[in-house]
């Protein structure tokens, strides 16, 4: 439950009752609200009860920062290049673009783990595959794997929370859009940067999907921009913060925000961080939610930071993340895709 005072930016929200799901109503309903509240305002919030172990975060910090000590010729064993469709695997610093323009992170790219054999692989079906991973450290594998498993659950229990908080049924996701989630995982390095250096880890933009839940280091470097500028994102680190994507937006009306961010790494050592984005199932058509209304064209609520209009959407949730993805990745994207 949000803590009382002005809210913050960032509020912190305890949602062990969603985890649970043996909390009384009124603790899922005050956790609901509490939920509501902050993306209408921001579309950023954090939380704690989540129920994910601590152990398995320790580990999974550990061993990724093992994997990026690696030589880079040992880590380009498992580069993007060698996962063909399944758009899985590691790339190297300023190998990811935003708005064009290179970041200043490498990073591995993870998804549902599927065999060859799986009819959606064996149809070509983009970002569905196996996950590259590298032979040393060798337990990143299985803790990759605990990791998606847990963050999926969380990610059904955030979406009770929010679809409570839009007047809906708790199961209103499942039932419509998130019955086979479009799961993707990634693990991020900030190099450090200087106070002045004009380049960003990543540069401003907004998620593409439903939800993003973010597990940190600690470490400072992330902002938002909320109403009256850009804020840090400041929580403790067992707390992980979640933030929504375009299609909430789409689907709300402009009700719940797609709130940019972006990351700048000043602290004087690496900073990781591991974005989980939880997405409508690949087939899906994401249309608005019982009762919303558009509240304006994006120009009318404000210009975002790409000039575009998330309700101009049309086609399946799939089309839609194939286009961002290949933007982000070109060369991939035009020998892949």
């Amino acid at each position: 439950m949000q803590s009382s005072g002005i809210a913050p930016p960032v509020p912190v929200i305890d949602i062990s009752a969603l985890v649970s799901r043996r909390g009384d109503t009124a603790d899922v309903m005050q956790t609901a609200a509490a939920i509501d509240d902050a993306c209408r305002r921001t579309g950023f919030f954090a939380i704690t009860g989540h129920g994910v172990d601590a152990a398995l975060c320790v580990r999974l910090d550990a061993l990724a920062r093992e994997f990026f000590a690696r030589p880079e010729e040992e880590k380009a064993a498992i580069a993007m290049t060698r996962g063909g469709r399944a758009w899985r695997g590691w790339f190297p610093l300023g190998g990811e673009l935003t708005s064009g323009r290179p970041d200043q992170k490498e990073g591995i790219y993870f998804g549902a783990e599927l065999p060859a054999d799986d009819p959606r692989v064996r149809a070509g079906r983009p970002l569905h595959g196996p996950n590259l991973f590298p032979p040393r450290p060798a337990a990143l594998r299985d803790t990759v794997l605990a990791y998606l498993d847990a963050l999926t659950a969380l990610g059904h229990a955030v979406l009770r929370g929010i679809a409570l908080g839009l007047g809906l049924a708790p199961d209103w996701f499942v039932r419509n859009l998130t019955a086979d989630p479009t799961i993707l995982f990634r693990i991020f390095r900030y190099p450090p940067t200087s106070a002045s250096d004009t380049g960003w880890g990543v540069a401003e933009h907004t998620d593409y999907g439903l939800l993003t839940i973010l597990m940190h280091d600690g470490q400072g470097g992330l902002q938002v921009r909320a109403n009256d500028g850009w804020v840090d994102v400041d929580v403790a680190r067992d707390a992980f913060v979640c933030n929504l994507g375009d299609m909430i937006e789409r689907m709300t009306g402009g009700r719940y925000r797609s709130t940019p961010h972006r990351v700048r790494n000043t602290s004087g050592r690496d900073r990781l961080s591991f974005p989980f984005f939880f997405d409508p199932s690949w087939d899906a058509e994401v249309l608005p939610v019982p009762g919303a209304q558009v509240t304006g064209t994006a120009q009318s609520r404000g210009t975002r930071w790409d000039d575009a209009d998330v309700h101009a959407l049309a086609g399946t949730y799939g089309d839609y993340l194939v286009s961002k993805v290949a933007k982000v990745f070109p060369d991939l994207g035009s020998d892949v895709l």
